[in-house]
Protein backbone atom coordinates (compact mmCIF):
# COMPACT_ATOMS: atom_id res chain seq x y z
CA UNK A 1 0.00 0.00 0.00
CA UNK A 2 1.57 3.36 -0.81
CA UNK A 3 2.21 6.47 1.80
CA UNK A 4 -0.46 6.32 4.63
CA UNK A 5 -3.25 8.85 5.06
CA UNK A 6 -2.93 12.03 6.89
CA UNK A 7 -5.55 14.68 8.51
CA UNK A 8 -6.46 16.69 5.59
CA UNK A 9 -8.06 19.86 6.47
CA UNK A 10 -7.39 22.25 4.28
CA UNK A 11 -6.47 20.41 1.77
CA UNK A 12 -7.92 21.08 -1.44
CA UNK A 13 -7.36 17.93 -3.57
CA UNK A 14 -10.26 16.04 -1.28
CA UNK A 15 -11.69 14.15 -4.10
CA UNK A 16 -8.07 12.32 -4.49
CA UNK A 17 -7.93 11.48 -1.05
CA UNK A 18 -11.56 10.37 -0.49
CA UNK A 19 -11.03 8.39 -3.85
CA UNK A 20 -7.74 6.66 -2.71
CA UNK A 21 -9.55 6.02 0.58
CA UNK A 22 -12.22 3.85 -0.70
CA UNK A 23 -10.08 2.07 -3.01
CA UNK A 24 -7.81 1.25 -0.22
CA UNK A 25 -10.76 -0.09 1.54
CA UNK A 26 -12.06 -2.00 -1.36
CA UNK A 27 -8.71 -3.89 -1.24
CA UNK A 28 -9.59 -4.26 2.94
CA UNK A 29 -12.85 -5.55 1.91
CA UNK A 30 -11.63 -8.75 -0.38
CA UNK A 31 -8.99 -9.55 2.88
CA UNK A 32 -11.79 -9.57 5.50
CA UNK A 33 -14.53 -11.14 3.42
CA UNK A 34 -12.11 -13.87 3.49
CA UNK A 35 -10.84 -14.10 6.97
CA UNK A 36 -11.63 -17.05 8.88
CA UNK A 37 -13.61 -16.22 12.18
CA UNK A 38 -10.83 -16.81 14.54
CA UNK A 39 -8.75 -13.81 13.23
CA UNK A 40 -11.75 -11.46 13.07
CA UNK A 41 -12.28 -12.68 16.39
CA UNK A 42 -8.69 -12.02 17.68
CA UNK A 43 -8.61 -8.20 16.29
CA UNK A 44 -12.00 -7.87 18.13
CA UNK A 45 -10.35 -9.02 21.38
CA UNK A 46 -7.64 -6.77 20.50
CA UNK A 47 -9.91 -3.93 20.04
CA UNK A 48 -11.65 -4.29 23.56
CA UNK A 49 -8.37 -4.33 25.52
CA UNK A 50 -7.37 -1.78 23.60
CA UNK A 51 -10.39 0.83 24.52
CA UNK A 52 -10.46 -0.60 28.16
CA UNK A 53 -6.66 0.38 28.45
CA UNK A 54 -6.79 3.59 26.53
CA UNK A 55 -10.01 5.36 28.18
CA UNK A 56 -8.36 8.05 29.63
CA UNK A 57 -7.04 9.11 26.52
CA UNK A 58 -10.68 8.97 24.91
CA UNK A 59 -11.98 10.76 27.92
CA UNK A 60 -9.74 13.42 27.73
CA UNK A 61 -9.91 13.90 23.86
CA UNK A 62 -13.97 13.77 24.61
CA UNK A 63 -13.44 16.65 26.95
CA UNK A 64 -11.81 18.63 24.18
CA UNK A 65 -14.92 18.21 21.72
CA UNK A 66 -17.72 18.80 24.81
CA UNK A 67 -15.69 21.93 26.12
CA UNK A 68 -15.59 23.40 22.28
CA UNK A 69 -19.38 22.57 21.43
CA UNK A 70 -20.39 23.74 24.79
CA UNK A 71 -18.44 26.90 24.32
CA UNK A 72 -20.59 27.15 21.13
CA UNK A 73 -24.06 27.24 23.43
CA UNK A 74 -24.99 23.42 22.59
CA UNK A 75 -27.99 22.17 23.89
CA UNK A 76 -28.16 20.42 26.97
CA UNK A 77 -29.45 17.45 24.67
CA UNK A 78 -26.52 17.46 22.20
CA UNK A 79 -23.70 17.37 24.65
CA UNK A 80 -25.10 14.64 26.26
CA UNK A 81 -25.41 12.36 22.86
CA UNK A 82 -21.42 13.68 22.22
CA UNK A 83 -19.68 12.66 26.25
CA UNK A 84 -18.44 9.61 27.15
CA UNK A 85 -18.22 8.73 30.70
CA UNK A 86 -16.05 5.67 32.11
CA UNK A 87 -19.23 4.11 32.15
CA UNK A 88 -19.99 5.06 28.92
CA UNK A 89 -16.53 3.57 27.78
CA UNK A 90 -17.15 0.57 29.77
CA UNK A 91 -20.09 -0.58 27.79
CA UNK A 92 -18.67 0.24 24.35
CA UNK A 93 -15.77 -2.42 25.38
CA UNK A 94 -18.62 -4.12 26.56
CA UNK A 95 -20.32 -4.40 23.44
CA UNK A 96 -17.35 -5.32 21.49
CA UNK A 97 -16.87 -8.32 23.33
CA UNK A 98 -20.67 -9.77 22.87
CA UNK A 99 -20.19 -8.90 19.19
CA UNK A 100 -17.19 -10.99 19.43
CA UNK A 101 -19.64 -13.71 21.23
CA UNK A 102 -22.05 -14.01 18.46
CA UNK A 103 -21.39 -16.56 15.75
CA UNK A 104 -19.83 -15.20 12.99
CA UNK A 105 -22.43 -14.52 9.87
CA UNK A 106 -20.09 -15.10 6.77
CA UNK A 107 -20.74 -18.35 5.01
CA UNK A 108 -23.43 -19.20 7.20
CA UNK A 109 -25.70 -21.42 5.10
CA UNK A 110 -29.58 -20.16 5.91
CA UNK A 111 -31.15 -22.65 3.55
CA UNK A 112 -30.29 -25.61 1.31
CA UNK A 113 -32.54 -27.69 -1.10
CA UNK A 114 -32.27 -30.21 -3.81
CA UNK A 115 -33.58 -30.21 -6.92
CA UNK A 116 -35.43 -32.86 -8.81
CA UNK A 117 -32.24 -33.31 -11.38
CA UNK A 118 -30.38 -33.62 -8.07
CA UNK A 119 -28.25 -30.65 -7.61
CA UNK A 120 -28.19 -28.93 -4.15
CA UNK A 121 -28.64 -25.15 -4.27
CA UNK A 122 -27.85 -23.37 -0.93
CA UNK A 123 -28.27 -19.62 0.38
CA UNK A 124 -25.39 -18.67 1.84
CA UNK A 125 -24.62 -15.30 4.06
CA UNK A 126 -21.87 -12.66 2.13
CA UNK A 127 -20.50 -9.53 3.25
CA UNK A 128 -21.93 -6.55 1.80
CA UNK A 129 -18.39 -5.12 0.78
CA UNK A 130 -17.64 -1.10 1.50
CA UNK A 131 -19.59 0.64 4.09
CA UNK A 132 -19.71 3.57 4.30
CA UNK A 133 -21.28 5.24 7.86
CA UNK A 134 -22.04 8.95 8.52
CA UNK A 135 -23.19 9.90 11.73
CA UNK A 136 -23.31 13.12 14.02
CA UNK A 137 -22.08 13.78 17.51
CA UNK A 138 -22.50 10.07 18.97
CA UNK A 139 -18.29 9.07 18.93
CA UNK A 140 -19.14 5.54 20.00
CA UNK A 141 -20.70 5.07 17.32
CA UNK A 142 -17.35 4.54 15.36
CA UNK A 143 -16.66 1.76 17.72
CA UNK A 144 -20.09 0.00 17.39
CA UNK A 145 -19.80 0.16 13.59
CA UNK A 146 -16.37 -0.66 13.19
CA UNK A 147 -16.41 -3.86 15.08
CA UNK A 148 -20.13 -4.59 13.39
CA UNK A 149 -18.34 -4.08 9.98
CA UNK A 150 -15.52 -6.13 10.95
CA UNK A 151 -17.27 -9.10 12.34
CA UNK A 152 -19.49 -9.28 8.79
CA UNK A 153 -16.83 -9.06 6.56
CA UNK A 154 -17.40 -6.00 5.75
CA UNK A 155 -14.47 -2.61 5.37
CA UNK A 156 -16.08 0.54 6.64
CA UNK A 157 -15.79 4.07 6.00
CA UNK A 158 -16.14 6.15 8.86
CA UNK A 159 -17.49 9.48 8.66
CA UNK A 160 -17.90 11.59 12.24
CA UNK A 161 -19.47 14.77 13.03
CA UNK A 162 -16.85 17.76 13.39
CA UNK A 163 -18.30 17.81 16.73
CA UNK A 164 -16.61 14.85 17.76
CA UNK A 165 -13.75 14.72 15.54
CA UNK A 166 -10.81 14.60 18.55
CA UNK A 167 -13.29 11.61 20.40
CA UNK A 168 -13.69 9.78 16.73
CA UNK A 169 -9.85 9.86 16.45
CA UNK A 170 -9.27 8.62 19.55
CA UNK A 171 -11.66 5.62 18.93
CA UNK A 172 -10.40 5.18 15.81
CA UNK A 173 -6.85 4.15 16.96
CA UNK A 174 -8.10 1.86 19.61
CA UNK A 175 -9.76 0.16 16.46
CA UNK A 176 -6.58 -0.10 14.42
CA UNK A 177 -4.65 -1.05 17.17
CA UNK A 178 -6.55 -4.44 17.11
CA UNK A 179 -5.96 -4.81 13.23
CA UNK A 180 -2.80 -4.64 13.16
CA UNK A 181 -2.65 -7.17 16.58
CA UNK A 182 -4.60 -9.70 14.02
CA UNK A 183 -2.53 -8.81 10.96
CA UNK A 184 -5.88 -7.48 9.02
CA UNK A 185 -5.67 -4.97 6.89
CA UNK A 186 -5.81 -1.19 8.73
CA UNK A 187 -7.62 0.40 5.96
CA UNK A 188 -10.74 -2.33 7.10
CA UNK A 189 -11.66 0.44 9.42
CA UNK A 190 -11.09 4.07 8.09
CA UNK A 191 -11.93 7.28 9.41
CA UNK A 192 -12.23 10.06 7.37
CA UNK A 193 -9.34 12.25 8.10
CA UNK A 194 -10.83 15.66 7.85
CA UNK A 195 -13.80 17.61 9.16
CA UNK A 196 -14.63 18.94 5.87
CA UNK A 197 -18.26 18.51 4.78
CA UNK A 198 -17.47 18.13 1.39
CA UNK A 199 -16.24 14.84 2.44
CA UNK A 200 -20.18 13.80 3.00
CA UNK A 201 -20.91 14.84 -0.57
CA UNK A 202 -18.10 12.68 -1.88
CA UNK A 203 -19.47 9.46 0.26
CA UNK A 204 -22.68 9.94 -1.16
CA UNK A 205 -21.78 9.71 -5.23
CA UNK A 206 -20.05 6.43 -4.47
CA UNK A 207 -16.38 7.49 -4.94
CA UNK A 208 -16.72 5.63 -7.86
CA UNK A 209 -18.08 2.50 -7.15
CA UNK A 210 -16.12 2.57 -4.09
CA UNK A 211 -18.92 2.24 -1.56
CA UNK A 212 -21.41 -0.66 -1.72
CA UNK A 213 -23.82 0.63 1.30
CA UNK A 214 -24.22 4.40 3.19
CA UNK A 215 -25.70 4.44 6.50
CA UNK A 216 -26.64 7.70 8.12
CA UNK A 217 -27.02 8.05 12.07
CA UNK A 218 -27.75 11.60 12.94
CA UNK A 219 -30.56 14.07 12.72
CA UNK A 220 -33.35 14.51 10.28
CA UNK A 221 -31.75 16.72 7.78
CA UNK A 222 -29.02 14.98 7.31
CA UNK A 223 -30.87 11.69 7.08
CA UNK A 224 -33.21 13.98 4.30
CA UNK A 225 -29.89 14.88 2.66
CA UNK A 226 -28.45 11.09 2.29
CA UNK A 227 -31.87 10.05 1.28
CA UNK A 228 -31.91 12.74 -1.50
CA UNK A 229 -28.36 12.69 -3.01
CA UNK A 230 -27.19 9.30 -2.30
CA UNK A 231 -25.80 7.22 -5.89
CA UNK A 232 -26.15 3.97 -3.96
CA UNK A 233 -27.98 2.03 -1.43
CA UNK A 234 -29.32 3.90 1.81
CA UNK A 235 -30.16 2.04 5.13
CA UNK A 236 -33.07 4.55 5.83
CA UNK A 237 -32.91 5.72 9.38
CA UNK A 238 -35.68 8.13 10.25
CA UNK A 239 -36.00 10.34 13.42
CA UNK A 240 -37.15 8.31 16.15
CA UNK A 241 -41.25 9.99 16.91
CA UNK A 242 -41.97 7.25 19.33
CA UNK A 243 -45.09 6.76 21.39
CA UNK A 244 -45.74 5.19 24.61
CA UNK A 245 -49.75 4.42 24.46
CA UNK A 246 -51.31 3.98 28.03
CA UNK A 247 -54.11 1.73 28.02
CA UNK A 248 -57.60 1.64 30.04
CA UNK A 249 -56.04 -1.72 31.21
CA UNK A 250 -52.13 -0.31 32.37
CA UNK A 251 -51.17 -0.96 35.67
CA UNK A 252 -50.66 2.77 36.90
CA UNK A 253 -47.48 2.08 38.50
CA UNK A 254 -45.57 0.07 35.72
CA UNK A 255 -47.17 3.04 33.29
CA UNK A 256 -45.51 5.69 35.61
CA UNK A 257 -42.16 3.58 35.09
CA UNK A 258 -42.11 2.96 31.56
CA UNK A 259 -43.48 5.90 30.81
CA UNK A 260 -40.43 7.95 32.94
CA UNK A 261 -37.99 5.77 32.07
CA UNK A 262 -38.86 5.73 28.20
CA UNK A 263 -39.06 10.12 28.05
CA UNK A 264 -36.37 10.89 30.21
CA UNK A 265 -33.74 8.21 30.65
CA UNK A 266 -32.15 9.78 27.87
CA UNK A 267 -33.68 12.27 25.91
CA UNK A 268 -31.31 12.91 23.19
CA UNK A 269 -31.42 9.54 21.85
CA UNK A 270 -33.37 8.00 18.91
CA UNK A 271 -35.39 5.24 21.11
CA UNK A 272 -36.73 8.24 23.22
CA UNK A 273 -40.63 8.77 23.50
CA UNK A 274 -41.66 11.68 22.13
CA UNK A 275 -45.43 11.30 22.05
CA UNK A 276 -47.62 10.39 25.28
CA UNK A 277 -51.08 8.67 24.23
CA UNK A 278 -53.82 7.99 27.20
CA UNK A 279 -56.83 5.82 26.77
CA UNK A 280 -60.01 8.03 27.16
CA UNK A 281 -61.54 5.22 29.48
CA UNK A 282 -58.91 5.19 32.08
CA UNK A 283 -57.53 9.09 31.78
CA UNK A 284 -59.69 9.96 34.90
CA UNK A 285 -57.04 7.86 37.36
CA UNK A 286 -54.15 7.85 34.75
CA UNK A 287 -53.60 11.26 32.69
CA UNK A 288 -52.83 13.18 36.18
CA UNK A 289 -50.17 10.97 37.92
CA UNK A 290 -48.44 10.26 34.43
CA UNK A 291 -48.44 14.07 33.55
CA UNK A 292 -47.44 15.68 37.57
CA UNK A 293 -44.59 13.13 37.20
CA UNK A 294 -43.06 13.69 34.00
CA UNK A 295 -43.45 17.63 35.33
CA UNK A 296 -41.54 16.67 38.06
CA UNK A 297 -39.04 15.20 36.43
CA UNK A 298 -38.19 18.08 34.53
CA UNK A 299 -39.87 17.43 31.57
CA UNK A 300 -42.08 19.93 29.08
CA UNK A 301 -45.45 18.91 28.81
CA UNK A 302 -47.68 20.06 25.28
CA UNK A 303 -50.69 18.52 25.13
CA UNK A 304 -54.31 18.65 23.47
CA UNK A 305 -57.29 20.10 25.37
CA UNK A 306 -57.86 17.31 27.66
CA UNK A 307 -54.11 17.20 28.78
CA UNK A 308 -54.42 21.19 29.61
CA UNK A 309 -57.28 20.37 31.86
CA UNK A 310 -55.44 18.31 33.94
CA UNK A 311 -52.40 20.75 34.68
CA UNK A 312 -52.32 24.38 34.37
CA UNK A 313 -48.76 23.51 33.82
CA UNK A 314 -49.44 22.20 30.29
CA UNK A 315 -48.49 23.80 27.48
CA UNK A 316 -51.06 24.09 24.16
CA UNK A 317 -49.63 21.33 21.85
CA UNK A 318 -49.36 22.46 17.97
CA UNK A 319 -49.88 20.52 15.35
CA UNK A 320 -45.92 20.69 14.40
CA UNK A 321 -45.49 18.78 18.20
CA UNK A 322 -47.23 15.60 16.86
CA UNK A 323 -44.59 15.37 14.20
CA UNK A 324 -41.72 16.42 16.30
CA UNK A 325 -38.44 14.55 17.50
CA UNK A 326 -37.55 16.93 20.51
CA UNK A 327 -34.41 15.19 21.50
CA UNK A 328 -34.92 16.71 24.82
CA UNK A 329 -37.39 17.23 27.83
CA UNK A 330 -40.10 17.54 26.06
CA UNK A 331 -43.03 15.04 25.14
CA UNK A 332 -46.54 15.78 23.67
CA UNK A 333 -49.34 14.40 25.03
CA UNK A 334 -52.82 13.54 24.00
CA UNK A 335 -55.99 11.83 25.35
CA UNK A 336 -57.44 8.90 22.79
CA UNK A 337 -60.55 7.10 22.22
CA UNK A 338 -58.68 3.32 22.79
CA UNK A 339 -56.29 1.48 21.06
CA UNK A 340 -57.68 2.09 17.73
CA UNK A 341 -57.38 5.79 18.00
CA UNK A 342 -53.80 5.42 19.04
CA UNK A 343 -53.10 3.17 16.30
CA UNK A 344 -54.72 5.59 13.83
CA UNK A 345 -52.26 8.65 15.35
CA UNK A 346 -49.34 6.53 15.51
CA UNK A 347 -50.17 5.83 11.23
CA UNK A 348 -50.60 9.54 11.03
CA UNK A 349 -47.76 11.01 13.02
CA UNK A 350 -44.72 8.14 13.89
CA UNK A 351 -41.78 7.54 11.85
CA UNK A 352 -42.00 3.87 11.99
CA UNK A 353 -39.29 3.94 14.47
CA UNK A 354 -40.24 2.49 17.43
CA UNK A 355 -43.68 2.37 19.37
CA UNK A 356 -45.00 1.01 22.56
CA UNK A 357 -48.47 -0.33 24.71
CA UNK A 358 -48.71 -0.21 28.14
CA UNK A 359 -51.68 -2.78 28.72
CA UNK A 360 -52.92 -5.54 31.01
CA UNK A 361 -55.67 -6.56 28.29
CA UNK A 362 -53.55 -9.53 26.27
CA UNK A 363 -56.02 -8.69 23.14
CA UNK A 364 -55.53 -4.97 23.46
CA UNK A 365 -51.44 -5.61 23.48
CA UNK A 366 -51.40 -8.12 20.34
CA UNK A 367 -53.72 -5.63 18.40
CA UNK A 368 -51.16 -2.73 18.90
CA UNK A 369 -48.50 -5.23 18.13
CA UNK A 370 -49.80 -6.51 14.64
CA UNK A 371 -51.23 -3.18 13.50
CA UNK A 372 -48.69 -0.58 14.53
CA UNK A 373 -45.96 -0.65 11.49
CA UNK A 374 -43.11 0.13 13.10
CA UNK A 375 -39.36 -1.28 13.08
CA UNK A 376 -39.86 -2.34 17.18
CA UNK A 377 -43.21 -2.49 18.82
CA UNK A 378 -43.38 -2.70 22.60
CA UNK A 379 -45.90 -4.29 25.39
CA UNK A 380 -45.01 -3.25 28.97
CA UNK A 381 -41.38 -1.95 28.17
CA UNK A 382 -39.44 1.06 27.60
CA UNK A 383 -39.17 2.49 24.30
CA UNK A 384 -35.36 3.05 25.01
CA UNK A 385 -34.92 -0.57 24.41
CA UNK A 386 -34.55 0.34 20.77
CA UNK A 387 -30.85 -0.54 20.94
CA UNK A 388 -28.92 -3.57 18.83
CA UNK A 389 -27.08 -4.01 22.42
CA UNK A 390 -30.43 -4.63 24.14
CA UNK A 391 -31.08 -7.28 21.27
CA UNK A 392 -28.26 -8.94 22.08
CA UNK A 393 -26.45 -7.45 18.98
CA UNK A 394 -23.75 -6.05 20.74
CA UNK A 395 -23.65 -3.25 19.15
CA UNK A 396 -25.77 -1.80 16.29
CA UNK A 397 -25.16 0.61 13.28
CA UNK A 398 -28.57 1.93 13.07
CA UNK A 399 -32.39 1.33 13.43
CA UNK A 400 -33.13 0.64 9.85
CA UNK A 401 -37.44 2.08 9.20
CA UNK A 402 -36.75 1.18 5.86
CA UNK A 403 -38.08 -2.75 4.97
CA UNK A 404 -35.56 -3.68 2.34
CA UNK A 405 -32.80 -5.55 3.63
CA UNK A 406 -32.83 -4.61 6.80
CA UNK A 407 -35.43 -3.16 9.79
CA UNK A 408 -34.92 -2.82 13.34
CA UNK A 409 -31.29 -2.86 15.02
CA UNK A 410 -29.01 -3.38 12.37
CA UNK A 411 -26.18 -6.02 13.48
CA UNK A 412 -23.69 -8.11 12.25
CA UNK A 413 -26.06 -10.29 10.65
CA UNK A 414 -27.84 -7.37 8.78
CA UNK A 415 -25.08 -6.22 7.65
CA UNK A 416 -24.30 -9.46 5.16
CA UNK A 417 -26.32 -10.31 1.98
CA UNK A 418 -26.31 -13.82 0.46
CA UNK A 419 -25.24 -15.98 -2.44
CA UNK A 420 -26.30 -19.17 -3.95
CA UNK A 421 -24.09 -22.22 -4.35
CA UNK A 422 -25.23 -24.76 -6.56
CA UNK A 423 -23.66 -28.14 -6.51
CA UNK A 424 -24.46 -30.33 -9.94
CA UNK A 425 -22.82 -33.70 -10.91
CA UNK A 426 -22.79 -32.85 -14.40
CA UNK A 427 -26.19 -31.85 -15.10
CA UNK A 428 -26.90 -29.61 -18.40
CA UNK A 429 -30.18 -27.82 -18.98
CA UNK A 430 -32.02 -29.39 -21.80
Amino acid sequence: MTAPLKAIDGNADLPALMTDLAARARTAARVLALAPPEQKDRALEAIERAIRANAAKILAANAEDVAEVRAGGATAAFIDRLTLTPARIDSMADGVATVRAIPDPVGAVTESWQRPNGMTIERVRVPLGVIGVIFESRPNVAADAGVLCLKSGNAVILRGGSDSFRSCRAIHDCLVQGLREADLPEAAITLVPTRDRAAVGLMLSGLNGGIDVIVPRGGKSLVARVEAEARVPVFAHLEGVNHVYVDRTANLEMAKSIVLNAKMRRTGVCGAAETLLVDRAGAATTLKPLVEMLIASGCEVRGDDAVQKIDARVKPATEDDWDTEYLDAIIAARVVDGVDAAIAHIQNHGSRHTDAIVAEDARAAEKFLSEVDSAIVLHNASTQFADGGEFGFGAEIGIATGKFHARGPVGAEQLTSFKYRVHGTGQTRP
